[in-house]
């Protein structure tokens, strides 16, 4: 007969022999994979943000496995209507991550406005989070597209350029298709704003698409100035991939080999709805083994 003493014996010898099992099976289980790192701009879903607001829209783009953000939705001092710590959370809770926003002002007559405006913007940025605040465009096409606006409007950027380099922000400027097509003495607008913008305080964020459709090739502006294009937007005529016009491979190349690491997705145009495009841009770019 089994006496209780030998009873609890075995017990515990079992019990023992559970835990170090379990723990041999879970150290064997390999980790899941790493998302690779591929960003949004929000603007491509402007429509949904406006119907279904912003949170929902935040956990659509959480579960079709995009982990960096780049906003479009500032305005006194609040991001698509909330605090920016409050917003922060949200993104953070979803296991995103905040990284860069488009915001923008014109020149006035008011310089100091213009300046009191950014600086709030930053401060407001820099309490979420961001890295970045990024211009989205310019007046410099037409009439505007002269020698003297170039040079104005490169004196404002490196002015808050210099006033964000004191904080957890830094600023970039986002091109179009007209910066290339607007030329003066046969120089691309975009060319004279690199020519004329502080190297230390002003990058840019090259939109591949755009250049593309300007009739100049994003690569070959990586290669001649790679420390100056620290963010891309990786943009296809609808959703990522689908017209087979821009060959992403040598841009991402080329983009790591410069040691930069954030790039964001954004669409405007739209074959499906605006989440089937997104989300296909998304599976596209998961499946390229080019892409990190």
């Amino acid at each position: 007969m089994t006496s209780r003493r030998d009873f609890l014996k075995q017990a515990s010898m079992l019990v023992a022999s559970g835990i170090v099992g379990s723990s041999i099976l879970s150290s064997c289980t390999a980790p899941p994979p790493q998302k690779k790192h591929i960003g949004l701009q929000l603007y491509s879903l402007r429509d949904d943000v406006r119907d279904l607001g912003i949170q929902e829209v935040l956990e659509i783009v959480a579960k079709m496995g995009y982990v960096n953000l780049e906003t479009a939705g500032y305005g006194r001092g609040r991001i698509y209507g909330i605090e920016p710590a409050e917003f922060k959370k949200m993104v953070d809770d979803l296991g995103m991550k905040l990284t860069s926003a488009h915001i923008s002002r014109y020149l006035t007559d008011n310089r100091d406005a213009d300046m009191e405006w950014w600086n709030r913007a930053t401060e407001a940025h820099a309490e979420a989070g961001m890295k970045y605040m990024i211009m989205p465009s310019s007046p410099l096409k037409g009439e505007g597209a002269t020698l003297d606006n170039v040079k104005r409007y490169a004196e404002y950027f490196n002015e808050i350029g210099m006033m964000t380099a004191g904080t957890s922000i830094s600023f970039r400027y986002h091109n179009h298709e007209f910066e290339f097509e607007n030329k003066i003495d046969d120089v691309p607008v975009y060319d004279l704003l690199l020519e004329y913008t502080s190297p230390n305080h002003v990058t840019f964020e090259n939109d591949v698409f755009w250049t593309m459709r300007g009739g100049y090739c994003a690569v070959d502006y990586l290669k001649k100035y790679p420390q100056r294009h620290q963010l891309l937007h990786i943009k296809d005529d609808k959703a990522i991939g689908a017209s087979g016009n821009i060959d992403f491979k040598p841009i991402f190349d080329q983009f790591y080999a410069n040691g930069m690491k954030d790039w964001f997705v954004e669409v405007e145009r739209y074959d499906g709805t605006p989440q089937e495009d997104v989300k296909a841009s998304y599976d596209f770019l998961n499946a390229a083994d080019f892409v990190r």
